[in-house]
């Protein structure tokens, strides 16, 4: 195979960039997904009949179904934040290639 004069295989990927910014928002996503978890734990043990989790905030249903809600909510941002953290940390050490022409891994 001949390899032209001017060509660089170097110059297709980018110049490395740290990485500490994805793993701090991973970790703090991660933070997220577990304290959702948490939350939608206590509204299940709640509603269930159980004693309550967090107090006197949920020990009607109303309250019970209220934490279990926000803590869904907060278990999916956090996925969603992972996710993106992860694909963005992968994006950084890939070639220079334009998104659509590249094999979807995530």
């Amino acid at each position: 195979m001949k390899l032209s004069d001017g060509f660089d295989a170097r110059r297709l990927r980018p110049k490395g960039q740290s990485n500490w910014r994805f793993r701090i928002g991973a970790a703090f996503a991660a933070l997220l997904a577990m304290s959702g978890v948490l939350l939608a734990m206590a509204g299940i043990a709640s509603l269930l009949g159980h004693a309550p989790a967090l107090g006197e905030v949920n020990t009607n249903r109303a309250g019970a179904a209220v934490i279990l809600v926000i803590g869904l909510f907060v278990l999916y941002l956090g996925v969603w934040l992972w996710r993106r953290s992860r694909r963005r940390s992968r994006q950084s050490r890939e070639l220079a290639m334009s998104p659509h022409l590249m094999k979807k891994h995530d």
